[in-house]
């Protein structure tokens, strides 16, 4: 498990420096920046969570078929995948560009930010067939039992857009400086490199999987089959994401002037810096999916179950780490971040009450990937419509809003959505009844 996961982690932890190298980039820029990389980075999460629609099928089927030594079918599944994974970036990539107007307005933006954000919602929206193509490749690898190549595809994407934003932003040689622009133009660069170089890894052939144009189809029983495993995952994450954005509208609205927009950057910093915590359980959990898939494939009932508790139990212990990191050293994370000592003050003590619910946080993802890794999708989209809907945003309102706790009040639902769906999960994994699920 644990080597299984560690290249996993290094994919999300580079993944993730994406983001957070972009939001430093905008805390030297001004609190518009952050707020167009803030919501940019929920909009783009969302098209991510679009993708899993083929990701978690891709990942649940292989890893079945591997795990059985049927490995044509693998190949097959990985094939079909790939077709699915750029009609559904290019279709994302026009909603995303009529609704950007519609997406800045919902989250009370205005003047300038309004501008800013459309902008740059609509020039980031242009990776994401190339972002689908890479997200979806790594889930056919991973099936397969290869974590490293994703790894080491994401560190190319990291290292380019560290590189090419950073020169736009601030300007190198002959070129000026592009600013807000610049930022969104090196992710894009970034994104198109990561598809086009998994597109040439599999065209070449991978750890026993190649792409070949007859298989290249967005029909058939296969691709049925991925969609019908990956539909409640991506009805989940919609829902999930719709909670999120709906709670990032009440993070909007706690005040108003420059004390809103400095609550309103805090949480997007917060947020960012708090991937470092859950990634170890997105890490784990993509380790334990496929060690389960497999396990279920080869008729290996008994080790399947002992898999999650397996990763709960080791992810756990970075959670408690980070949460101590969290809680003593909020405010010089702040101060590295943002250049405004307005957003720290406002950041540092709803962090601190943030680094208590790790632990909850971690949980809520592990098991939640075992089940999907296993097939059984539907009890976790349960779960996240009584997190989401049901906890997250009535609290957050509740305390947030009507008592008037600023940002630390609307964080007490993002608590509760972490702690009810850790519970739930768990629960539903212990029983062990999603060993029987058909795929």
């Amino acid at each position: 498990m644990f080597l299984l996961a560690l290249p996993v982690l290094g994919e999300q932890l580079l993944n993730t420096c994406v983001g957070l190298f972009d939001t430093y980039l905008a805390g030297n820029i001004s609190k518009d920046a952050t707020a167009a990389i803030g919501l940019a980075a929920y909009v783009g999460w969302l098209a991510s969570m679009m993708f899993s629609l083929v990701g978690t099928g891709t990942t649940a089927l292989v890893s079945r078929f591997w795990g059985a030594g049927d490995k044509e079918q693998a190949n097959k599944v990985a094939n079909r995948s790939i077709a699915l994974a750029v009609v559904i970036g290019a279709v994302l990539y026009g909603f995303m560009y009529a609704l950007a107007p519609a997406l800045a307005r919902l989250q009370n933006m205005q003047g300038e930010t309004y501008v800013i954000v459309v902008r740059y919602l609509r020039i980031d929206s242009l990776g994401y067939m190339f972002t689908s193509l890479t997200l979806v490749g790594s889930a056919a690898l991973r099936g397969t039992g290869d974590m490293r190549t994703p790894m080491l595809l994401l560190a190319v994407v990291n290292v380019l857009n560290a590189v090419v934003s950073s020169a736009l932003v601030f300007g190198f040689g002959p070129v000026e400086p592009w600013g807000v622009d610049g930022i969104v133009a090196g992710t894009v660069a970034a994104r198109v490199t990561g598809g086009v170089l998994m597109l040439l890894l599999l065209s070449v052939g991978v750890h026993g999987l190649k792409l070949h144009l007859s298989e290249l189809k967005v029909r058939g029983e296969l691709v049925w089959r991925v969609l019908r495993i990956g539909l409640p995952t991506s009805v989940e994450g919609a829902i999930l994401w719709s909670g999120h954005f709906v709670f990032l509208m009440i993070i909007a609205r706690l005040f108003d002037g420059d004390q809103g927009k400095a609550a309103y950057a805090a949480h997007i910093i917060a947020i960012r810096v708090e991937a470092f915590s859950y990634l170890p359980a997105v890490a784990w959990g993509i380790a334990a999916a496929t060690m389960i898939g497999q396990s279920l494939g080869a008729g290996e009932k008994v080790r399947a179950r002992l898999v999650g508790h397996e990763a709960a139990l080791q992810c756990g212990i970075f959670s408690i780490c980070f949460g101590l990191l969290f809680y003593f050293e909020a405010r010089w994370i702040f101060d590295l971040m943002h250049k405004e000592k307005m957003v720290g003050d406002v950041g540092v003590p709803a962090m601190q009450l943030l680094s208590f619910f790790q632990p909850p946080l971690v949980l809520s993802i592990v098991y939640g990937a075992c089940l999907r890794g296993a097939g059984d999708t539907r009890w976790p989209l349960i779960f996240t419509i009584m997190g989401a809907l049901f906890c997250r945003i009535p609290l957050a309102y509740l305390f947030g809003i009507h008592l008037e706790g600023g940002l630390i009040g609307a964080w007490v639902g993002m608590c509760g959505d972490m702690t009810l769906r850790a519970l739930l999960n768990g629960i539903r994994y212990t029983r062990g009844k999603w060993v029987e699920t058909r795929v």
